[in-house]
């Protein structure tokens, strides 16, 4: 079935409810006056609302519309977030310079709008240690509370221990602020690169 609404002479009902140009409420008209009315205004008679008793139309140029609702589906689905897990593994006796650069990847996933599902791997007689992965998972979140929050507590999975992380910025939020965050690098160099070089002083005679 279409999914396009009837319009003009497509439609046939014997009156229709007709919403003006401007939104305003016509009222209940005959078919043969709304499309004399499209006529006059030189635009065109558009069902709005087939499954209603009479069928709501309204005046109004059907091209500009399509062209208007185009736009907007493309502008809602560039925005729309879709909701990654990111995932980071680590060792209970990471060394300090390791736990620093994993942190550093956990707090760009988080600034990024992003999930990150922490997993701790045990190892041999590890595994009889449960306690040093759940200090780490605390102190890593702690380490990041500032941007993200525990959304599910540490627990044991086998030989590994795994939480997850939920950032407190929205995908969306994330990816509008990056995209400002360019703009304005942008426009900083462009700004940078149209400075013009003070022109020399003529030598004096």
């Amino acid at each position: 079935m279409s999914a396009e609404p009837r319009i003009n002479d497509r439609i046939r009902v014997p009156e229709v409810r007709l919403v003006g140009p401007s939104g305003e409420q016509v009222g209940i008209v005959p078919l043969a006056k709304a499309l004399e009315l499209a006529q006059e205004y030189d635009l065109d008679l558009v069902e709005v609302a087939a499954t209603a008793r009479p069928p709501v139309c309204k005046l109004m140029d059907y091209g500009k519309f399509k062209y208007e609702s185009a736009m907007k589906a493309r502008e809602a689905r560039k925005n729309q977030a879709h909701t990654v897990i990111k995932e980071m593994k680590l060792r209970p006796k990471i060394d300090p310079h390791d736990y620093d650069t994993k942190k550093g990847h956990v707090v760009r996933f988080l600034k990024q709008g992003d999930k990150v599902k922490i997993t701790i791997m045990f190892r041999g007689r590890e595994q009889s240690r449960p306690e040093l992965g759940y200090r780490l998972l605390q102190r890593l979140a702690e380490d990041v509370q500032e941007l993200g929050f525990v959304e599910s507590s540490p627990k044991q999975d086998g030989r590994n221990m795994i939480m997850v992380l939920g950032p407190h910025k929205k995908k969306t939020e994330a990816m509008a602020e990056a995209r400002e965050a360019q703009a304005a690098r942008k426009a900083e160099r462009q700004g940078v690169s149209s400075v013009e070089e003070p022109a020399e002083e003529p030598a004096e005679a």
